[in-house]
């Protein structure tokens, strides 16, 4: 059933979509539930693409972003699929999954996958920690059945176009991380008595973001903290990385509670998929002066919500960060316009690219198509032979009929090559190839192949 329902898509390609939920359409309460951590990224592209409409994927999953890039035999249906198949793995319902989603298609998926590549969808415009995640992608990916030519091609291209936009513009200038604007975050809501050198501080986690914090807590004059890690080895490999007037003391994770109650602000950082802190262990802890603040970074979150139902606790996780940024809102609209042009360009690129790919099928079903017809002519013409045909005559028949073949195709197949950087030569190629599968019947057969190969894998 699937071979003639492809004839409906026949008169058009493959579709590069992306299914996403973001920091700007949803909540980290849903975000945090559709995450997907990045060892399961392997399992993920294989389950999507044994759904019957997807071709190849790939999983971008950070704090501020979920996002499925997937190549779909059908736009529809593979939104579809992959929605439903968001909410089968979260236990979110389809229709809270669509109020939140966005939907972009081929050229759009072009120029956003390298707006975010290059920082300009960050809620901290031109943070470099996104690019790493994209790269991360791509390292991820390769290797895995799924991760195919048009998504590893695009994320690759998406990290040339990170690369550029940081190297010939400004906009890295003065930068800020998610970690960085978690300790702003931290310090504009410290009441006016007490400042970065005088308050308690806490960090719970030693990874990137919580080395990040630590050194963003330095910077901003905090001499003495406590962190809580599994282990003291990482810890101890940032304390060589600080100037030598930072006291960092480290604390096994079974003593994080006692380290909390001990402190004025705490902030979150680890990869925990269960909240480290909630209500009723938060309300055993001494009080402090004002209020103690929890800053969690991480998605999942490692503070509860119901945290922040206790009085004298405030808790801020990633979405609160928009306060730190929307103070310097003209200097990021400035430093986009400047990063545009240069997506602009580079999507030409790749959209020329991929088009260039279009004529690869083709080219092997015309081939295809040819020896068919040579092979069933030798098996016509051999009867009618008076005497029976050697091995090294049959071959000889068989090479003049493909030689002769070979010739008449030369001017076709000419028509079909393109690397894709001249636009009138690669327009003139896509109108050959169309003409050509109009003629031969070869688009039917390119997505019978395609289905047939899903059907076959199922």
């Amino acid at each position: 059933m699937y071979i003639f329902g492809s004839i409906r898509y026949t008169k058009e390609r493959s579709s590069i979509v992306v299914i996403g939920l973001s920091i700007h359409t949803a909540p980290v309460e849903m975000r945090e539930k559709l995450a997907i951590r990045e060892a399961e990224w392997p399992r993920a592209i294989a389950e999507l693409c044994g759904l019957n409409h997807i071709e190849e994927a790939a999983v971008l999953s950070t704090c501020n972003r979920m996002e499925i890039y997937v190549l779909a035999l059908s736009q529809h249906r593979g939104v579809k699929e992959v929605t439903e198949w968001m909410s089968k793995t979260s236990g979110i319902p389809v229709s809270e999954i669509c109020q939140h989603r966005f939907l972009l298609y081929n050229k759009d998926v072009t120029q956003h996958i390298f707006e975010v590549s290059a920082g300009l969808d960050s809620l901290v415009l031109g943070e470099g920690q996104i690019l790493a995640q994209v790269k991360q992608v791509v390292k991820v990916g390769q290797g895995v059945n799924g991760f195919g030519r048009n998504i590893s091609g695009l994320f690759k291209h998406a990290i040339t176009v990170g690369k550029r936009v940081r190297t010939e513009t400004n906009i890295a200038a003065g930068a800020v991380s998610v970690s960085s604007a978690a300790v702003e975050l931290a310090l504009m809501k410290l009441p006016e008595s007490s400042h970065a050198s005088s308050a308690r501080m806490l960090v719970i986690g030693a990874g990137k973001m919580g080395k990040l914090v630590i050194k963003h807590l330095v910077a901003k004059g905090c001499t003495k903290m406590v962190v809580v890690n599994r282990s003291e080895e990482k810890v101890a490999a940032i304390r060589e990385e600080l100037p030598s007037g930072v006291e960092i003391i480290y604390k096994p994770l079974d003593e994080m509670l006692s380290c909390a109650g001990e402190a004025d602000v705490v902030f979150t950082s680890t990869a925990s998929e269960t909240p480290l802190f909630l209500k009723e262990q938060v309300e055993t802890l001494p009080p402090v002066r004002d209020a103690r603040l929890f800053v969690d970074i991480s998605v999942p979150r490692n503070v509860g919500s119901c945290v922040a139902e206790i009085d004298g606790a405030r808790v801020y996780n990633v979405d609160d960060h928009k306060e730190v940024v929307a103070a310097n809102k003209e200097d990021r609209v400035r430093k986009a316009m400047e990063a545009q042009a240069i997506i602009t360009e580079e999507s030409k690129h790749f959209e020329a690219w991929r088009d260039s790919l279009e004529t690869v099928p083709t080219i092997k079903k015309l081939r295809g198509y040819t020896e068919r017809i040579i092979a069933a002519e030798v098996e016509k013409f051999l009867p009618k032979m008076s005497v029976e045909m050697n091995k090294k005559t049959r071959k000889a028949v068989d090479d003049l009929i493909r030689g002769i073949v070979n010739k008449l195709l030369q001017g076709p197949m000419q028509h079909l090559r393109c690397d894709g950087n001249d636009s009138r030569t690669l327009s003139e190629t896509l109108e050959n190839m169309q003409a050509l599968n109009r003629m031969y019947g070869l688009d039917a057969e390119i997505l019978e192949e395609k289905i047939r190969a899903k059907v076959e894998k199922k």
